[in-house]
């Protein structure tokens, strides 16, 4: 109640002094609407030059060899919106059932990635990939699965099962290539094999 009597005081006032003084009301307004306009500007302007920062380091593999798993599951997904993929959504973290990141391929079809962050020693071994296989097309409806690694894979049978299943693997070399072109390369959505 006391707020309303508060707001109707002050509505009364501004009233009164827009009726005795139109002119200097009417100057009022048209700085503060200018000083409005301008904060916004400068404001807009500030998160584009955030914004094209922020994508210029994407572009640099080395970024992601001090990340933590959880940034280089949300730097994977800047790299896929920016390589034109809709609706991506990080859902990495503790019960994701291999799905760190999901999203839609330009071309309409649903992405499942599994990321992998390692240090650029530590390979992806078998074990992972064939974790990822058996959540992929089952439990999340993935027409595109792709592991992501940062590193390498071990050379072994774990290709090979990717290759069997139709999982797409995505390297450091691959990756790079990607972060900097803003394009995956040839292949790596066609639908599966290593890269």
């Amino acid at each position: 109640m006391l707020c309303a009597v508060v707001a109707f005081v002050l509505l009364r006032m501004v009233i009164d002094f827009v009726q005795r003084h139109p002119y200097w009301s009417a100057l009022l307004v048209s700085l503060a609407v200018a000083a409005a306009a301008t904060v916004g500007l400068v404001v807009s302007k500030q998160r584009a030059r955030e914004r094209a920062d922020q994508a210029q380091r994407d572009r640099l593999i080395a970024v992601t060899d001090t990340m933590s798993g959880p940034e280089f599951e949300q730097w994977f997904a800047r790299i896929l919106v920016a390589s034109g993929f809709r609706n991506v959504t990080v859902c990495g973290g503790s019960g994701d059932r291999g799905a760190d990141v999901l999203a839609i391929a330009p071309d309409g079809r649903r992405v499942v990635v599994q990321c992998k962050r390692q240090s650029p020693h530590n390979r992806v071994g078998s074990a992972a990939i064939q974790r990822f296989a058996g959540t992929c097309r089952d439990i999340h409806g993935g027409e595109i699965c792709m592991l992501v690694t940062n590193s390498f894979f071990t050379a072994g049978d774990g290709i090979q099962i990717a290759r069997q299943l139709n999982i797409t693997l995505v390297d450091r070399n691959t990756l790079e290539i990607w972060a900097w072109t803003g394009r995956p390369a040839p292949g790596v959505i066609a639908g599966g094999g290593s890269h």
